[in-house]
């Protein structure tokens, strides 16, 4: 479906929300058939030619784009960036606690593309932003049910991201036109920011003094207490999600995976968002007794993630625990147990990566 490959982990089929196996992700650009998809509504149905984007509110002067305004009158931008879910790695909390009524994310809820569109900047720049704002809501074409009642999907960043230049209205996708099921016509590309935020099929950009009144982004996306009961939690309550949180992930071994004892060939990602970058990798075979530093490749961007390698000595016929962390330019580490971080709706599981294996 949606021309993605056969061995997609499909988590709904309506809506669709699917992620690759981890070997989809070995790749410094993901190919577009791997890349993970999370939907809220069902993917509308949209005439490009009869499609504009209208940006209004704190504005000196309302304007309507369509998507061939947009390419005639700003400047063509390429960026290569990674897109992350909130809830990637969720499935590594279901050991602590179950989180009923949320996917259970693998660690494919992660992907990276070149995206080329107009900057939001320029954008915004083009009908003037007015005193007072400080914020910028996109409005989406797709309707889901898990608000009540139902409305279009929507969100909302600081206008001091909106107008850096990394934020694009993108229309192409790996060098190609974007695909429906990635938000074509035209989607918000928002880089360093957790996917939610990059809204798709975007209809409306509305200049705001105050964070969007959206569902989803006053209620869905946030980082509720332990304690909390997310039936009832409401507008505000918790911690509004932005920034990607640093991560990583190990690709191969697989999970369960039998390995020669000795050195094994240890791979993953690793991603810092926002303006951070990854600045060491740590891998241990024996279930974090000892450390051993993993080689980083260069980053394609400021942007994107960066896979990295080592080769970590395990010994001994039977189960082993791989494990794997990541350091960031602020010299910061991920947490390491998911029970620190459980939270009722499985939101940012940035703990250390764990792959069980058997030497043979």
């Amino acid at each position: 479906m949606w021309h993605k490959r056969d061995d997609m982990i499909v988590h709904e089929t309506d809506p669709y929300n699917a992620e690759p196996p981890r070997l989809g992700l070995h790749d410094p650009i993901t190919t577009p058939d791997s890349f993970y998809v999370r939907n809220h509504g069902p993917v509308p149905e949209n005439d490009p030619g009869d499609w504009a984007v209208t940006v209004d509110g704190l504005v000196d002067e309302s304007a309507s784009f369509t998507p061939e305004r947009l390419r005639e009158e700003f400047t063509h931008h390429t960026l290569t960036a990674t897109m992350q879910c909130a809830g990637n790695r969720r499935a590594g909390f279901l050991p602590v606690r179950d989180i009923p009524g949320e996917d259970p994310w693998g660690p494919g809820a992660t992907s990276t593309a070149p995206w080329t569109g107009a900057r939001l900047c320029d954008v915004l720049r083009s009908v003037g932003v007015a005193d007072g704002a400080r914020h910028v809501e996109f409005t989406a074409s797709d309707v889901s049910d898990l608000a009540d009642p139902p409305q279009a999907y929507g969100g909302s960043i600081p206008l001091a991201k909106a107008l850096s230049s990394e934020v694009l209205l993108a229309w192409a996708m790996n060098s190609e036109p974007l695909p429906l099921v990635h938000g074509a016509p035209v989607r918000v590309v928002v880089p360093g920011y957790v996917g939610a935020r990059s809204v798709k099929w975007l209809r409306g950009i509305t200049v705001r003094a105050d964070p969007s009144e959206n569902y989803f982004q006053a209620t869905a996306y946030r980082v509720l207490p332990p304690e909390a009961d997310p039936d009832h939690a409401g507008p505000g309550d918790g911690i509004s999600l932005g920034s990607v949180a640093l991560n990583c992930d190990i690709l191969s071994p697989e999970e369960h995976e039998h390995v020669p004892g000795g050195p094994v060939r240890v791979t993953g990602y690793a991603y810092a968002g926002d303006d951070r970058t990854v600045a060491r990798m740590d891998v241990s075979g024996d279930d974090g007794r000892t450390w051993h530093q993993a080689e980083l490749d260069a980053a394609a961007s400021p942007w994107a993630w960066q896979h990295w390698e080592a080769l970590v000595p395990v010994t001994g016929a039977g189960s082993h625990v791989l494990m794997a962390r990541a350091w960031d330019s602020t010299g910061a580490c991920q947490p390491e147990s998911p029970r620190a971080l459980w939270n009722p709706k499985g939101y940012v599981n940035n703990s250390w990566a764990r792959v069980e294996v058997t030497v043979e």
